[in-house]
């Protein structure tokens, strides 16, 4: 495991988030990156957390629990998010292990979370997941959904509905998918005024395409791949 190259790669993906804030007039510290682990070796995530890259993601549930008993010694600097589809029979265990869950993609969902909170001190924050691709192999709302749930939405109180999430369709690049972050956006700025919320996270973009996200209103974006290139190679 390279873990300079690692060190390298985060130190890159902050100098284009940066840059990207900076086209967009904002700060660089407007936007968080939240360090995608899914698939990726416990060794391999250390040296990241360690060069201060603390909020971590995950998409599958099962694999969260995993790596955070395994990263259990890193203490609670560390922030757990759940980046996937969250099943009904999962949310118990998770809930207490999570900072913030981003695809929360049903008002059913939603009631369970809420139903859930009330029992923790302190709830992990959720994002809302919206199809603006409208692919039908990816959960979430559609856009006309999610404006007709919106009185239900603003009566879930126990859980903190901070934002929302989306991801671009399959095959696009960081241009073609500049139309689904701002669909995303207008609709944030829509269901504020639907539900009273503030709804000030905007979690979209991944590696191919987040500095696009952020130059149309991200505040949080979900990269993987582009930190650990070549974590394999010999150092």
């Amino acid at each position: 495991m390279n873990a300079g190259r690692i060190r390298e790669n985060l130190e890159r993906v902050r100098a284009r988030i940066a840059a990207a804030a900076v086209r967009s007039g904002r700060s660089a510290d407007s936007v968080r990156l939240v360090a995608v682990t899914k698939r990726v070796p416990v060794e391999w995530v250390r040296p990241l957390v360690e060069a201060g890259a603390l909020d971590l993601g995950e998409n599958y549930p099962q694999e969260l629990w995993s790596k955070a008993d395994a990263l259990a010694d890193l203490g609670a600097s560390v922030h757990w998010h759940l980046i996937g589809h969250l099943q009904s029979n999962k949310v118990k265990k998770t809930l207490p292990l999570v900072r913030m869950i981003h695809a929360v993609d049903s008002l059913k969902l939603l009631r369970i979370l809420d139903d859930d909170a009330g029992s923790l001190e302190a709830p992990p924050s959720v994002c809302l997941q919206v199809n603006t691709s409208a692919e039908p192999s990816k959960h979430g709302w559609d856009p006309d959904g999610i404006r007709a749930d919106a009185e239900a939405i603003a009566g879930c109180r126990a859980i903190p509905i901070v934002g929302l999430m989306t991801m671009a369709a399959l095959g696009t690049n960081a241009e073609s998918a500049r139309g689904s972050f701002i669909e995303l956006r207008e609709i944030r700025d829509d269901l504020r005024r639907r539900t009273g919320l503030a709804l000030d996270e905007l979690s979209m973009g991944m590696s191919g395409d987040f500095e696009t996200a952020i130059e149309e209103g991200a505040t949080l974006v979900r990269v993987g791949s582009a930190l650990f290139e070549g974590a394999g190679d010999e150092p």
